[in-house]
């Protein structure tokens, strides 16, 4: 336990706890940039974003110049953009990528989407329903259920990302099988569509169990997204995490495989 006077010297300085996490993450992705370290996808590789413009999303924002920029330097370098289920069912090459985002935040409508659109890529939201049924219940700066609709009208794919945005590695098998077939109702009764593919909140290894793998099953979902490609869980669908930090160095060393064993907390 870190001793009283010491938290508050922390405090004093500026070291909160999520400072203190944003700081270990810039280090960690720029040493294992500098690294080197690469591990071959040969069947593509699928990007997870979340923010693009929004501050108060910390180490998972992305400002709208650098997202362009990301987009416009994989294109350069030769990459070709797919949709995320390609890769997912094994049908991507070496040098396809996908764009996916989580939780749904607003700034993927208004910064986002106009770029993806500029150079027609295809992408997935997955979206957390209960923050929509219920305004107010989640984060603030989050999309409208008439937003989603107009980006699924759009071209976007909508997929699942839960109810409530739990942690499936600490609830019951019971709470697991009521966020999976909740969302998934919801958006069935929003959009009118029953999306099969999910994307596990928070993503690490630790963040899904047996339990969950199988009532996501009998929920009626065909894909489960994770992140951390090498250590995702069994079964499911492995993502690379771009962050606040990924400069071109970062960047180019996460297209080349260089985090697929890396997890944010762990």
């Amino acid at each position: 336990m870190i001793p009283g006077p010491v938290k508050s010297l922390a405090r004093t300085v500026g070291l909160t706890r999520p400072r203190v996490a944003a700081a270990r993450m810039a280090c960690e992705r720029a040493t294992l940039a500098v690294a080197g370290t690469r591990r071959e996808r040969p069947g593509g590789r699928i990007l997870c974003y979340h923010s693009v413009g929004q501050p108060e999303c910390g180490v998972n924002d992305v400002t709208p110049g650098r997202f362009r920029h990301q987009i416009e330097l994989a294109l350069r370098l030769g990459y070709r953009f797919v949709p995320a289920a390609t890769i997912a069912e094994g049908n991507g090459e070496a040098w396809d990528l996908a764009i996916t985002f989580d939780d749904g935040w607003r700034s993927v409508l208004e910064a986002a989407e106009p770029i993806l659109r500029d150079h027609a890529i295809p992408w997935t939201l997955f979206v957390v329903s209960g923050w929509l049924d219920r305004p107010g219940t989640g984060p603030g700066g989050v999309l409208s259920w008439r937003e989603v609709e107009a980006l699924a009208s759009a071209g976007a794919e909508i997929g699942s990302h839960s109810v409530t945005h739990p942690d499936f590695g600490r609830i019951s098998p019971e709470r697991a099988a009521e966020e999976l077939e909740g969302s998934r109702r919801s958006i069935a009764a929003r959009l009118g569509l029953r999306p099969e593919n999910f994307a596990i909140p928070l993503g690490q290894s630790a963040n899904w169990t047996p339990d969950a793998a199988r009532a996501a099953q009998q929920a009626g979902y065909r894909i489960v997204y994770a992140q951390a490609v090498e250590t995702r869980p069994l079964g499911t669908v492995g993502r690379s995490f771009v962050t606040h930090f990924d400069n071109d160095l970062v960047f180019g060393a996460l297209l080349k495989g260089a985090y697929d064993a890396w997890e944010e907390w762990t």
